[in-house]
């Protein structure tokens, strides 16, 4: 540790006060820096896919393997921008509700589901590859994932 390393590392306060602030300062460059960047991009996305008409190509095309859930087709949109940014998930849903094809009972399905995959993609090699897991287990985990995260909309499904 170099000498301005060190000093700085002794000037932490331990007051609470200062505590909070840095912890808000944090928060707001994690919020402003990360999650608005996603999810203002899954908005984005959201738009161009409308206007081109993929999205009622996903809808149909998906309807079918959704409604097992009591989802619209359009929901595996979601899932899909989950498993690559949870910010980006809950701004496709949130696209989704604004323009009516999501209600609040199916995104309440799929809430779960979007805590349990979240930003896999994102994490895989930040997470599993600084913890020294052996990449023949990284299937496994991924789809053990994607599976419980199935599992729990049809959960919900039930009970809702």
């Amino acid at each position: 540790m170099s000498n301005n390393n060190a000093a700085q590392a002794e000037k932490v306060s331990q007051n609470p006060f200062d505590i909070f602030i840095v912890g808000c300062r944090k928060g707001w460059n994690l919020g402003v820096f990360n999650l608005i960047p996603n999810v203002l991009m899954a908005f984005v996305l959201t738009y161009m896919l409308t206007i081109f008409g993929v999205m009622d190509w996903i809808g149909n095309t998906c309807g079918g393997f959704m409604a097992v859930f009591g989802l619209p087709g359009k929901a595996i949109l979601v899932l899909c921008a989950t498993w690559l940014s949870c910010g980006a998930g809950v701004g496709v849903a949130a696209a989704l509700a604004t323009d009516g094809s999501l209600n609040a009972h199916d995104i309440t399905i799929l809430l779960p589901a979007l805590i349990l995959m979240a930003s896999q993609i994102q994490y895989m090699g930040r997470l599993l590859g600084i913890t020294d897991c052996p990449k023949k287990y990284w299937p496994v985990l991924m789809v053990n994932s994607v599976l419980m995260a199935f599992i729990s909309m049809e959960v919900m499904h039930f009970f809702i």
